[in-house]
C-alpha cells in the first residue's frame, strides 16, 4: 500500500498526496527503480564521478554537511570559505547599506529566492539583482539605488564569461566611473579559480570560489547565496541546518519515510514517466512568490534531456509554472479546472499567518481567507477529476526554506534515476550559447558589409554574405531601431544602409 501522507520532524514538512491519483502498488511495481534510484543518490554522495561530459563530482550536499565531502581537501574547503565570508562580512564594519548583486540563472535564482523569502525591515542591508543583458534592465536596477558610493557589487559567474553577467559588470563599472568612483573599490567577485573574472577581479575587496563540483542551479548553499544572506543579515547557520536535516530525512532508504522519493514517484505517476503533465506550483505566501521560478529552473534544466543514460533518445521533461495563491490562482484555475487535464498542482501551505491577528469578518483573519482559498481550490480541482499535492510548513524562516531547496534538489535527484536520465549536465543550455554566439558573429559580418557602403533589403545582404536572410533580417531591425544602421521602407523589402 502507497503511503499518501507524511510528516517530518526537525524541520517540520508534511507532504500530502491524498489528492493524488497514486495507485496502491506503485511502491511494488517501481521497487527495482526505487532502488537504482537511493543507490545512484548514495554513489553521489560519496563522490562518484556523476557528470561524465565534464568528468566532474556533484557535491552540493557537501556543502551543507561538509565532514560528508569524499575528500579532507573538500571539507577544508567548505569549511574555510564560511569562515572567509564570515570574516569579509565583519570586516566591512557596517560599510554599504545596499548590496547590488550581478549574475544570472542559478547564479542568481537562489540568492533572490532566500533574499525574498527571509528579508525584512530589519535587515543589515538591501540586496538587490541585475540578472539580464537589457541595458534598459540594469539602468532601471541602478536608478533604483540611494547612493553608488554606498552600494557593494556582488559579481558571480563560473567561468567568469557568461555573456549575461559580464555584460552586467561593464555597465555597473560604467555607472560607477561616471559617477567618479571605482569599482574594485567596492567589488567582490564570486567565480572558478583561474576564470576570466577571477584574474580580473584582482585587486577587488575580495574573491571567493565557485567550485566545480557544484551546479549552478544547486549553489545557493555556497558563496553564491551565502554571500548576499550574510550580508543581509540573515541566519545562515539555521538557513544550512534545515538543509542538513532535511537530507537526513532523504537519505533513509525507505520509501514510506521519504518525502523526496514520494514526490518523486508521484511526479512519475502523474506524467506518467514521460513529463506529460505540468507541474503547477502554488505556494500560499507572498514570500514565496519566487519559489516557483527558482523550482522551473532546478526542475527543467535538470529533468529536460534528449537522451536517456544509455544514449537512447527519450526526449525527458517536466514543465514547471505556477505564481502564489491566492492572486494568481485567478489567472489559472478556470483552465485548470475546466481545461486540459494536462497538469497536476503542488500547493505549499504556510501554516502561521504571520501579519495582522486583525478580523476582517467575525470570528475570521485575514490568513484564514488565504487557508480557505487553498483548501476550497484544491477541492474544486480535485472534483473536477485534478491531482495535486499539498506541501506544508509551519512558517516561512530560514530553516524551513533551507528544508524546502533540499527537499526538491533530491526529489529531482530522485525522479531523474527513476527515469535513467542524467540531471547533471545541460547540454542544451550550451547549444544556446554558441547559437548566440553565431548570431553575434554575423553581425560583425553584417556591419563589415555595410562600412563598404553596400546596401539593400536583407535577403540580398544575405546573399553576399552566404547567410540565412532571417538571421540578417533579425540582425538588421534590431541595429535599425538603435541608430547604428539606416533603413527606408517597411517590410520584409526594407532597404538597410551604413550609419553616417
Amino acid at each position: 500500500m502507497t503511503v499518501r501522507y507524511i510528516e517530518t520532524k526537525a524541520p517540520s514538512l508534511a507532504l500530502d498526496l491524498r489528492w493524488m491519483a497514486l495507485p496502491d502498488d506503485a511502491v511494488a511495481r517501481h521497487s527495482d527503480a526505487i532502488s537504482r534510484a537511493f543507490a545512484d543518490l548514495e554513489a553521489l554522495e560519496s563522490g562518484a564521478i556523476v557528470n561524465p561530459d565534464e568528468g566532474r563530482q556533484v557535491g552540493h550536499y557537501w556543502l551543507r554537511a561538509p565532514e560528508l565531502a569524499p575528500s579532507e581537501e573538500q571539507t577544508r574547503a567548505i569549511r574555510a570559505t564560511r569562515f572567509e565570508l564570515e570574516r569579509f562580512v565583519e570586516s566591512l564594519h557596517g560599510r554599504f547599506s545596499t548590496v547590488l548583486c550581478v549574475g544570472i540563472g542559478g547564479s542568481a535564482l537562489g540568492p533572490q529566492l532566500v533574499a525574498d523569502a527571509l528579508g525584512t525591515s530589519a535587515d543589515r542591508r538591501r540586496v538587490v539583482f541585475a540578472d539580464n543583458t537589457d541595458p534598459d534592465g540594469i539602468a532601471r536596477v541602478l536608478d533604483g539605488l540611494d547612493d553608488l558610493a554606498d552600494t557593494l557589487v556582488v559579481v558571480t559567474s563560473k567561468s567568469g564569461g557568461t555573456p549575461e553577467t559580464r555584460n552586467g559588470m561593464l555597465l555597473v563599472a560604467e555607472a560607477f566611473a561616471e559617477a567618479g568612483l571605482d569599482l574594485s573599490r567596492q567589488a567582490v567577485a564570486i567565480t572558478g579559480e583561474g576564470s576570466a573574472l577571477d584574474r580580473h577581479a584582482e585587486g577587488w575587496l575580495a574573491r571567493f570560489p565557485m567550485w566545480n563540483w557544484v551546479g549552478g542551479r544547486t549553489s545557493v548553499m555556497s558563496a553564491v547565496g551565502l554571500l548576499p544572506a550574510y550580508l543581509q543579515g540573515l541566519d545562515v547557520d539555521a538557513f544550512l541546518e534545515g538543509a542538513r536535516l532535511m537530507d537526513e530525512h532523504t537519505r533513509v532508504p525507505v520509501v514510506e519515510e521519504n518525502p523526496a522519493m514520494l514526490l518523486a514517484l508521484s511526479w512519475w505517476e502523474a506524467a506518467a514517466g514521460k513529463g506529460e503533465r505540468a507541474m503547477v506550483v502554488l505556494p500560499y505566501k507572498d514570500r514565496l512568490v519566487l519559489f516557483s521560478k527558482y523550482l522551473q529552473q532546478l526542475v527543467m534544466e535538470s529533468l529536460g534531456k534528449q537522451f536517456d543514460r544509455a544514449g537512447h533518445e527519450v526526449h525527458q521533461g517536466l514543465v514547471v509554472y505556477g505564481n502564489k495563491g491566492s492572486t494568481d490562482q485567478h489567472a489559472y484555475v478556470q483552465q485548470l479546472r475546466e481545461g486540459p487535464d494536462d497538469f497536476f498542482v503542488t500547493f505549499v501551505e504556510v501554516l502561521e499567518d504571520g501579519g495582522s491577528p486583525l478580523e476582517v469578518s467575525p470570528g475570521a483573519r485575514a490568513g484564514d481567507y488565504l487557508s480557505g482559498f487553498l483548501a476550497g481550490t484544491r477541492q474544486a480541482l480535485h472534483d473536477a477529476g485534478r491531482s495535486s499535492i499539498t506541501l506544508t510548513v509551519p512558517r516561512v524562516d530560514a530553516t524551513h526554506l533551507g528544508a524546502l531547496i533540499a527537499l526538491y534538489e533530491r526529489a529531482v535527484a530522485f525522479y531523474a534515476s527513476l527515469v535513467d536520465i542524467n540531471p547533471y549536465h545541460q547540454p542544451g543550455v550550451e547549444a544556446g550559447k554558441k547559437a548566440a554566439a553565431t548570431v553575434l558573429a554575423l553581425q560583425d559580418r553584417v556591419l563589415g558589409l555595410l562600412d563598404t557602403g553596400a546596401s539593400g533589403n536583407a535577403e540580398r545582404l544575405a546573399e553576399h554574405l552566404e547567410a540565412d536572410s532571417k538571421a540578417v533580417f533579425h540582425i538588421l531591425r534590431h541595429l535599425a531601431a538603435n541608430g547604428r544602421v539606416r533603413v527606408h521602407g517597411e517590410g520584409l523589402h526594407r532597404v538597410f544602409e551604413g550609419a553616417d
